[in-house]
């Protein structure tokens, strides 16, 4: 378990990781200690983000050391495709038994895998380490390379047992193992000026078959995808690749980082989610492409690929775009779906009335709010009865959720679209965003809702469930409103951090009585965000909002306007706006193309293209801050 803690304590620490660039230097040196407590493994255990990170390599045979629940409750449990070998389906586990507890289960491992060797034969078995024998102390690392010296296979051993911490660690841990076992341990058979990487994308419901056409057209291989439809061979040769896209950073962000450290393969963060963004994403594939050597001409069949399939896309949706005027989206998603489909949805003409946050990093936030606009609805955690009431105020007209969430929208008579990794359909590319267009029209349109909508002949309108459920909240509402006391003890009784329970009483409280600043010292005093992490950034607006942490005023002109051409545009490519607006001036740059072109601003996820849009409006109409100072003094 030292190894494990740490490989825990790196991953915590990943520099890569948004949350740890916005440190002090003390607070880095501090890093990001958390104790493995209880209650850390809510909403999915390490094992089981494990699991899902590395599951979709196709050809490996996948052994859960453990219980057979577990095993159980993983298998399957992405809609991930596969376009060859399908021995990643079948189920193995060691299934432990109570007298594996107490003698303990590293024969029984040894045994299965060579079972697993003899009747399968896979390149590679990887074995994933659970809770229990973890905690009896099963060394699986000695058994996986007796077995590898035995049998001449690589064994790759998963170090990630649940009661480590949640879900998105698992994914780390699952890197950091490929990272140490498998990255660099082979060779391709060739390589070319075209080779790249694709990190963080699970190949669901067969996504990467929508984009891997247009990358073959352009003569541009994917190397290796981890872990949509990979193969074991293209993993361990993948640090020969020359550049690399990043589409989960939450998931694999200490993968990219370290491949770009020892390898020399850099990366950008991308999206194939909606028109624009798999144009950009496909534009910084080929820029990165001929920095590494590939011929320049790659970029001209790359905005001709562009141009078509655009035009394509647009043509395909446009006949949707009058039936869906007017029409508003409730997105409860997370991650970099809350961004990345947002602005799918905005080209498909939909409004969007809210997104969820609650796995969203601070980048993500900040991305929400170019696309959107600063006063973005942005849900930290929306209860069930909350998302019932809008949906039926009709404050939505669909919603866009996982499978857990499907009820609610039902029970409103309301259209529910899936979104999440458990879904039917593949959003990818352009063909992705004309068939969610297709989806959305499907459900917005079907005869059923009207048919729903109209009570049973037996049913009372008037005293039915929705009616009362409806009324209920709406008189809990009116009570708070007359009285303030109570609506301030139900503010303050609100949950923050769920792992452990804390309120927004309890995290008020703490602050001022310790004058905490950070959100590790409210950690420290209330445990909030000592589980899963997801309410860090609720915690830093608490923070905020009582001024414990301080924004500085600037009285001085001057001074304002340094720190408003500071600003950061582009977080990608750390331009700022002075830089943005520079460039425009001295250029006479009218078009986002162009800004792109002479800052690298845009360059990255795309995101801020709205607002350089704005920077454009604003300066060549003389309206930016900069003119108006140069006129005043």
């Amino acid at each position: 378990m030292s190894s494990l803690s740490s490989t825990i304590q790196q991953v915590f620490n990943e520099p890569g990781c948004a949350k740890n660039q916005n440190k002090s230097e003390a607070e880095k040196k501090k890093g990001c200690t958390k104790q493995l407590q209880p209650g850390g493994a809510a909403g999915g255990c390490a094992f089981d983000g494990a699991k899902i990170a590395l599951q979709p390599l196709t050809d490996v045979a996948h052994l859960v050391h453990g219980p057979i629940a577990c095993e159980g409750n993983s298998w399957d449990n992405r809609g991930a495709k596969s376009s060859g070998s399908n021995i990643w389906r079948t189920g193995f586990t060691t299934d432990i038994n109570e007298t594996d507890v107490v003698f303990g289960g590293e024969k029984r491992l040894y045994k299965s895998i060579k079972e697993i060797i003899e009747k399968y034969d896979p390149p590679a078995v990887f074995v994933y380490q659970t809770c229990v024998p973890a905690m009896i102390g099963d060394d699986i690392d000695a058994v996986c390379k007796a077995a590898k010296e035995k049998f001449g296979k690589p064994v790759i051993p998963i170090n990630s047992p649940g009661f480590v911490g949640p879900k998105n660690l698992g994914n780390k841990l699952a890197g950091e193992a490929i990272l140490e076992h498998v990255i660099g341990t082979e060779e391709p058979e060739y390589t070319t000026p075209y080779d790249i990487n694709i990190i963080g994308e699970y190949n669901l419901s067969g996504e990467l078959w929508q984009v891997k056409p247009l990358l073959d057209e352009l003569g541009i291989r994917i190397l290796a995808c981890i872990s949509g439809d990979g193969k074991y061979k293209d993993v361990a040769s993948s640090h020969r690749a020359k550049a690399a896209m990043m589409v989960c950073s939450k998931a694999m962000i200490n993968v990219a980082r370290k491949m770009e450290e020892r390898y020399d393969i850099p990366f950008f963060e991308g999206s194939f989610y909606g028109i624009q963004d798999s144009s950009d994403s496909l534009r910084e594939i080929a820029s990165m492409l001929i920095q590494k050597g590939a011929d320049p001409e790659l970029m001209d069949r790359t905005e001709a690929l562009i141009e078509r399939e655009e035009k394509k896309a647009w043509d395909a949706i446009a006949k949707y775009k009058s039936r869906f005027a007017g029409k508003k989206v409730l997105l409860i998603t997370g991650g970099v779906k809350s961004w990345s489909v947002v602005a799918a949805l905005q080209e498909a003409g939909l409004e969007l009335v809210g997104t969820s946050v609650k796995k969203s990093t601070k980048e993500d936030k900040e991305r929400i709010k170019e696309l959107m606009g600063q006063d973005a609805h942005m849900i930290d955690d929306m209860t069930p009865r909350e998302m019932y009431k809008m949906l039926k105020d009709a404050k939505a007209d669909i919603m866009l959720s996982g499978g857990r969430s499907q009820f609610i929208a039902l029970k409103a008579n309301m259209p529910w679209l899936d979104i999440n990794q458990e879904r039917h359909h593949a959003y990818m590319g352009y063909v992705g965003m004309v068939k969610l267009v297709e989806e959305i029209d499907k459900a917005l349109y079907n005869p059923i809702w009207e048919q729903v909508r109209k009570p049973a002949p037996w049913d009372d309108p008037a005293n039915n469930w929705q009616n009362r459920a409806i009324a209920e909240m709406e008189a809990e509402a009116a009570a708070l409103a007359a009285d303030p006391v109570a609506a301030e003890k139900a503010r303050r009784a609100k949950k923050i951090c769920n792992c452990k329970t804390v309120d927004l009483g309890t995290i008020e409280d703490a602050i001022k009585a310790h004058s905490l600043t950070t959100v590790e010292g409210v950690r420290e005093h209330t445990n909030a965000s000592g589980g899963c992490g997801a309410c860090s950034g609720r915690v830093e607006e608490i923070l905020e909002q009582m001024g414990a942490i301080t924004v500085e005023v600037i009285t001085d002109p001057v001074a304002a306007e340094a720190a408003r051409r500071a600003k950061k545009v582009c977080n990608c490519k750390s331009v700022d706006t002075g830089t943005i607006e520079d460039a425009i001036r001295a250029h006479g740059l009218t078009t986002l193309a162009q800004v792109k072109e002479h800052t690298e601003a845009s360059g990255g996820c795309g995101s801020c293209g709205e607002r350089i849009e704005e920077i454009l409006d604003s300066v060549s109409h003389g309206n930016d801050a900069g003119s108006t100072l140069v006129a005043a003094e």
